[in-house]
C-alpha cells in the first residue's frame, strides 16, 4: 500500500519500509512519529484521494537519525561591477523509516 503525505511544506510518496529525509521535526532517534496529513492512500485501482486529506488515514514512522543536509551555496554576481556575495546554508533534516500505513 502506498500513501502520499505532506510534511514540512513538501509531499512524499511512501510505502511501508521506506526511509525518507524530511524537514526537522520533534523527536530523538528511536521516537515514534505520526503523519495525519495524508493526501492519498491505496494501491492500484483502489486509491482514496482526500479533499484535501483522507479522513481517518494516518502514516506511522520512526525517527532513525537527525542530521544536516549538504551545504548549498547562494552566489550573487553582477558582471563588470565587482559585486559578489556568497552565502552558504545547511538544512537540519530527519531520517524517518515508515513503519505502518493506516487507511
Amino acid at each position: 500500500m502506498r500513501a502520499i503525505i505532506a510534511t514540512g511544506g513538501k509531499q512524499y510518496c511512501v510505502q511501508t519500509g521506506d526511509v525518507i529525509d524530511i524537514e526537522l521535526i520533534e523527536g530523538e532517534a528511536g521516537a515514534k512519529v505520526a503523519f495525519s496529513e495524508v493526501l492519498a492512500v491505496g494501491e492500484g485501482s483502489e486509491i482514496k484521494v482526500g479533499n484535501p486529506n483522507v479522513s481517518g488515514a494516518s502514516v506511522e514512522g520512526e525517527v532513525v537519525e537527525r542530521f544536516r543536509g549538504k551545504k548549498l551555496i547562494a552566489f550573487k554576481y553582477k558582471r563588470r561591477k565587482g559585486y559578489r556575495r556568497k552565502v552558504g546554508h545547511r538544512q537540519n533534516l530527519v531520517k524517518v523509516k515508515i513503519s505502518a500505513i493506516n487507511a
